[in-house]
């Protein structure tokens, strides 16, 4: 199956003691549960990173493990028009309603510590609409869907592979600090978890579509920019931060993609090239790159990573937008109706090949060198990371 070099196998023995958060922790005869135990999954001392991948056309799906490079097979779905993730549960979109899928693994992050979990690969349940996106917090998953509203799911529900609605909320809702914020063409305002008023942010956002969560604070993408909505000791702020000149239209970002954990966001600007967000410095840059397929970050002052129509994988300085490596990756260009995308980690990025039946796990630390190939018995249309 693989084409290149193994990866290293993570080995956990059974009886591996993992270090408890924090330096004052009682004994473990007064401590009932665990720091950061979770009902039914396995702590462990690494990220678990996984791919989820479908095929369009015959709604194939399967797992595929980094570490131990094994692969999950599950039943098939219908046809798969697109997938999304939360960073555990992947959402298969397929005629009028999406599919939710556990992949079993996923990174919890308090801050000044963080924990990794592993757990069954299953199905989750099923959900009505067709997902755009996914947020979720340790209490709510938000679905937002192209009907224009938001399915909001209990997270220990789903945890436990139910899906359970509640009622829809209209526009994009994204669960941040303890509760949503809101987007409509009414504007943008911050609620509580039962749907209450919290506060109203005094910028405009015409036209919401995109968003992405950051450590600086949850971005939606606007006709004219984008909005910036942070809290600070319970108050909540919005900061507009404009797109560059003549970047509207066909040109605006309708969609986010960034490393997780990152404040850096890139988009396709149209036939311009790329846009780049920086949450953190709050302002944007288009790099004229011309038109990309597919488009990532790496943030922290990494790289962008962009898949141009003829096949290259392309690097740019981040700060300068010059390009710094390239790899011809796809032989023969992107099909056309393919949909390649990039996926990136803290140490790798990971671009699907529909056509040749790939997925690509490119260094980018290192001149875009390819590190290993996966040779799959699917055509992996889409792809999503979990664990992280």
């Amino acid at each position: 199956m693989i084409a290149y070099s193994k990866a290293a196998v993570l080995a956990v023995s059974a009886g591996l003691a993992l270090t408890a958060c924090g330096r004052d922790q009682p004994p473990a005869s007064e401590v009932s549960t665990p720091h950061g135990y979770v009902d039914g999954a396995e702590e462990v001392a690494e990220v678990q990173s996984r791919l989820v991948l479908a095929d369009a056309e015959t709604g194939a799906v399967r797992v595929l493990d980094l570490l131990t490079e094994e692969i999950t097979r599950l039943d098939d779905v219908a046809e798969v028009d697109s997938v999304h993730t939360d960073g555990r549960f992947a959402y298969l979109v397929t005629g009028e309603s999406t599919r939710v899928l556990d992949g079993g693994s996923w990174t919890v992050d308090h801050g000044d510590h963080v924990h990794y979990y592993r757990a069954q690969i299953r199905r989750a349940g099923e959900i009505d609409g067709r997902a755009v996106a996914a947020h979720a917090d340790s209490s709510v998953t938000a679905v937002a869907q192209e009907e224009g509203t938001t399915a909001l799911l209990d997270r220990h529900a789903l945890e436990d592979g139910r899906t359970e609605p509640g009622a829809p909320v209209d526009g994009l809702a994204v669960p941040y600090e303890q509760h949503l914020v809101v987007a409509t063409d009414d504007g943008v305002s911050v609620r509580t978890r039962d749907g209450d008023p919290a506060a109203t942010i005094d910028q405009p956002c015409p036209a919401p579509s995109g968003t992405a969560v950051t450590r600086r604070g949850v971005v939606v993408g606007c006709a004219d920019g984008a909005l910036l909505v942070h809290e600070d000791d319970g108050e909540f702020d919005g900061v507009r931060i404009a797109y560059p000149r003549g970047l509207s239209g066909s040109s605006r970002a309708t969609a986010f993609t960034h490393r997780p954990g990152s404040a850096t966001l890139t988009a396709p600007a149209g036939e311009r090239g790329v846009l780049v967000l920086d949450a953190a410095e709050r302002h944007a840059r288009l790099f004229e790159t011309g038109p990309v397929v597919a488009v990532n970050t790496v943030g922290g002052g990494g790289p962008v990573l962009a898949l141009t129509a003829d096949g290259v994988l392309h690097a740019y300085d981040h700060a300068t937008g010059e390009e710094v490596a390239s790899a011809a990756l796809l032989p023969g260009g992107v099909p056309e109706g393919a949909a390649p995308s990039i996926q990136v980690d803290t140490s790798r990025a990971y671009v699907n090949d529909p056509d040749r039946r790939r997925v690509y796990e490119i260094d980018y630390n290192d001149e875009l060198r390819l590190a290993r190939a996966f040779d799959l018995d699917i055509t992996p249309s889409y792809v999503v990371e979990t664990g992280r």
